[in-house]
């Protein structure tokens, strides 16, 4: 019985050409065959050290550190702005291509996040700035508001509690100081749930409510409080 054997597959040859080559050091721009180009430092024929690499389809550019053919240490991605320039986008720390670390990522002329990322997403403690005048300090994980953070508004009132999937979810105070009161309690899903309200610094607020808020003549108002409270932290959890 006849063997067949099968030809192997060949490879393109600038593969070959590329293992070769086994690039190392500081070499002048490397183009890639789909057009991208990389200035900067070798190492067993991968980017490492201090590199600069352009897309070629978007014509973004990253500058900063490479670590085996991928982006790890520090630096900063930027695209072009339609005027013969560039603006960051990010710039910040890397690890395995993706935002890790300490960094800033420029949403938009308004928009802005600064603080720490882990696996590209925002992850530990961090201030955004919202294009509203709105500014969130605080816990992040998975990109979204998650933990213990403090939302100030536009007008100055703020939010300082417990944050879930992005939203005040849990124990928190809201302070209005536009009209001298705070509400305190439990939140969830962004809507206040149950709590008390009082007069705080209504003397100085600069639109304060007609009249104070009445004295609660009910019995024992911390227990019940309590009581309700404990109920919509269980559902929570």
């Amino acid at each position: 019985m006849p063997i067949v054997k099968t030809p192997k597959e060949a490879e393109p040859p600038w593969k070959d050409w590329d293992r070769r080559a086994q690039k190392k050091g500081i070499h002048h721009t490397v183009y890639s065959v789909n057009g991208d180009q990389y200035t900067g430092d070798w190492l067993d024929n991968k980017k490492d050290g201090k590199g600069t690499y352009k897309w070629k389809d978007t014509g973004c550019i990253y500058e900063g550190d490479w670590k085996k053919n991928k982006r790890n240490g520090f630096g900063t991605l930027s695209y072009p702005d339609g005027r013969g320039g560039y603006k960051k986008e990010y710039s910040g720390g890397w690890k395995n291509d993706l935002r890790h670390g300490y960094g800033t990522e420029f949403y938009t002329d308004d928009e802005y996040y600064e603080g720490e990322w882990y696996a590209g997403k925002r992850s530990g403690w961090g201030r955004m700035y919202y294009k509203d005048g709105t500014i969130y300090e605080g816990e992040w994980y998975d990109d979204e508001c998650s933990g213990q953070g403090m939302m100030r508004l536009a007008n100055e009132n703020r939010y300082e509690g417990s944050w879930k999937n992005g939203k005040r979810n849990g124990p928190g105070k809201f302070y209005y100081l536009d009209t001298g009161q705070l509400f305190e309690g439990v939140w969830v899903d962004n809507t206040p749930k149950c709590g008390s309200m009082r007069d705080f610094g209504r003397d100085h607020a600069p639109d304060p409510t007609p009249y104070p808020i009445p004295a609660i003549e009910l019995k024992n108002p911390n227990n019940v409080l309590a009581e309700v409270e404990e109920k919509f932290l269980q559902d929570l959890d």
